[in-house]
Order: structure tokens, then C-alpha cells, then sequence
């Protein structure tokens, strides 16, 4: 496991200032990774192949209690594996991820994220891409699995202008239309678009066979609401501006977000999307660690 001292200089004050993302990376998963016994896999692809009748000996996990309720007989599935996964990682680059209270913004965490994730995926010889945007793709790195290709995937997260809003329905549908073949998706966003087209479009990226992670990045302002004194709100996304005292919104405002978070979540359960509700403030190791444990429990419960 990761010790407390690493766990300490992996705070995001201390990352940021490692200028190049390039080298973030590397710094968060090769710490990450020294205090491990081995690499912790995303898993592999794994498609059905055929079914074969039950023989003694035979794992009771893959029995196909559907086809013994039909024909009752027993027969077991077969799956063929393809060990190099597809990855593409969707980033948020719209103005609402330029917003930052702490040591980073949501969007230089996003990036960080992102960064750590291709390095960790080519590192153990995973095919990754790269799509980002805002209102529509701004940069998209096709997919490679050369580790070299990380700086390329470095370069376009480093290119990121705050401009424009997140048009999310058009985003998935040309991650979809572009990934035909299943793969992983990595969406790493604030969320702050139209929710049902968000949902819609995960739900489309699942119908389509692939495994979607959601990475909800979020500052500890607007989770906590902990403004004091006058204070001036502006749009980021638009030209919006309210002074208000902030004690008077704060109650309506929770339960708001509220609102909005559980409505995310149920429909990332519904659909069977790995969710994660991730601060600015957290640890970058410790929330990269924290998925990835959950990933290796969710794939040895299937085998």
C-alpha cells in the first residue's frame, strides 16, 4: 500500500508544482505502483464467445442460469480475451473547469488524472486516446499504446483555453460513432451540462458494449458552500452576475446539489457506469488508488 509520507507529498499543492503533466504522471503511478506488490490492472477485455455444455469440474460461476431455466440442462459460457484494452479518455476543457479555490483548478486536476491513467494503461502495453473538449472536440489524440505516446496525450491536455460551454450530447455521440469496437471510456468532467443528455450518451456509450468510468471532478467550494461575507458569483460559462450574501443561498443551494449528484449516481448505477465523486483536494494517488481497488474487486466478483 501507499505509505502516509507519499500519500503526503501527492497533494495537489505539491503536484502542481511539477510543471510539465508528462512528468506528474509519472511521479503519481510510480509511487503509486513502488508501494504495490504488482501493477493493478484495469482488466482485460473479455467478449462471449460460445456456450458449451456443463462438465464436472466446471466453475459454477460461468454456468448459464438462463439457458438451464429454458432447456434445463446445464452449460457454461466461454469468453475470448484480449488482453490489450482500449481506452479513450473523454476530458472536460469547457469554462466552468477553469474554476479553483485550492491549489488546483478542476481543470489541471483533470488533466493530472488524465495523464496518470494513459501513463499507467501504455505502461502495462494498453492501447489509450485522448478527446478534448467543451462545445465541441478540441483535440484528439488517436489511439497508440507506444509508451512515448503519453507526451503526445501530455501535449493536448496541456492546450487547454477556457472558452465556451459543454455540449456533452455531441461529445459522446462522436466518442461513439469513433468507438465502434469495445473499450474502456473515461469521462473525466465537473458534469456541469445537461444531465440527460449525459445520461443518454453514457447510456448509449453501455448499449454499444463499453466499459464507462466517470471521473466527477469538483471543487471543495461548491460541495461545501462555505462562502462567508459579501460575495460575487460569476457565470464562468456565460455573462451571469450576482452579489448576494451567501449564508442566504447556502440551504437552497445544498439541496440542489444534492439533487443534481444523486441524480447522477442513480443513473451511473442504473446503467452499470463506475462513478466517482472525486475533490481538488484529494490526494491524487489516494483517488487513483481508490478506483483502481474498486475496478479489481468489480473484475474478480466476475470471473
Amino acid at each position: 500500500m501507499v505509505t502516509p509520507a507519499s500519500k503526503k507529498s501527492l497533494l495537489p499543492d505539491v503536484i502542481r508544482r511539477i510543471g510539465r503533466l508528462e512528468i506528474r504522471a509519472r511521479y503519481i503511478v510510480e509511487g503509486l505502483l513502488s508501494g504495490m506488490h504488482r501493477s493493478p490492472y484495469f482488466g482485460q477485455s473479455i467478449e462471449f464467445r460460445e456456450h458449451r455444455e456443463y462438465s464436472i469440474g466446471d466453475d459454477l460461476r460461468h454456468i448459464d442460469w438462463k439457458v438451464w431455466g429454458k432447456q434445463d440442462r446445464l452449460y457454461v459460457k466461454r469468453y475470448e480475451e484480449d488482453t490489450n484494452l482500449r481506452c479513450t479518455l473523454v476530458v472536460d476543457g469547457s469554462a466552468s473547469m477553469h474554476y479553483g479555490s485550492d491549489a488546483m483548478t478542476k481543470q489541471d486536476y483533470a488533466a493530472t488524472a488524465a495523464a496518470a491513467f494513459a501513463y499507467l494503461l501504455l505502461k502495462q502495453s494498453d492501447s489509450v486516446g485522448c478527446v478534448v473538449f467543451d462545445e465541441a472536440i478540441r483535440h484528439e489524440v488517436p489511439m497508440r499504446n507506444q509508451r512515448n505516446h503519453l507526451a503526445r496525450i501530455a501535449r493536448a491536455l496541456e492546450q487547454v483555453e477556457p472558452r465556451d460551454k459543454t455540449d456533452i450530447d455531441a461529445v459522446l455521440a462522436h466518442v461513439a460513432k469513433t468507438n465502434p469496437r469495445k473499450g474502456m471510456i473515461v469521462l473525466i468532467s465537473d458534469l456541469l451540462c445537461n444531465t440527460d443528455q449525459l445520461i443518454s450518451g453514457l447510456g448509449t456509450l453501455r448499449r454499444i458494449g463499453h466499459d464507462v468510468v466517470v471521473l466527477h471532478v469538483m471543487d471543495d467550494n461548491e460541495l461545501d458552500f462555505t462562502f462567508r461575507g459579501p460575495v460575487r458569483f460569476e457565470n464562468m460559462e456565460g455573462e451571469e452576475i450576482i452579489d448576494c450574501n451567501p449564508r442566504a443561498l447556502r440551504k437552497g443551494y445544498m439541496e440542489a446539489l444534492e439533487r443534481f449528484l444523486t441524480k447522477v449516481r442513480k443513473s451511473c448505477t442504473s446503467n452499470a457506469v463506475d462513478y466517482s465523486l472525486i475533490r481538488t483536494s484529494d490526494p491524487l494517488d489516494a483517488a487513483l488508488m481508490s478506483i483502481l481497488t474498486r475496478r479489481t474487486l468489480s473484475q474478480r466478483s466476475k470471473i
